[in-house]
């Protein structure tokens, strides 16, 4: 755990969040800054500072298993959704441990960016 990352502290029940799933290993949460009508946010419990620094790459397995609940569970899986990782401060990352965007609700452009 990083002491000032806000989503640890979410992790640790430091700070509440809207949780919509949870495993061992991973949480789901609304995002608080919505950019569709159904915005989630998929976060290994553990610190990783971005999509760069994973190690283990079961844990990319694991993380699109939970997109796949989340979407399944808020009812998104036949509207259509999309999947975005921001890497690092150009891309416009601006909590630095590792999450997945999952945005539907919107028809959205391509390309994107």
């Amino acid at each position: 755990m990083e002491r000032d990352c806000v989503f640890c502290k979410i992790i640790n029940g430091e700070i509440k969040g809207d949780v919509v799933y949870e495993n061992e290993d991973i949480i789901a949460i609304r995002d608080i800054a919505p950019q569709a009508p159904h915005h989630y946010l998929i976060i290994p419990k553990v610190h990783i500072p971005t999509s760069q620094d994973v190690k283990d790459p079961s844990l990319w397995g694991n993380l699109m298993s939970a997109v796949n609940v989340v979407a399944e569970r808020m009812g998104l899986a036949d509207l259509g959704y999309r999947v975005v990782i921001n890497c690092g401060s150009q891309a416009c990352q601006s909590i630095f441990h590792l999450h997945i965007h999952l945005l539907s609700g919107r028809r959205f452009g391509w390309p994107p960016g």
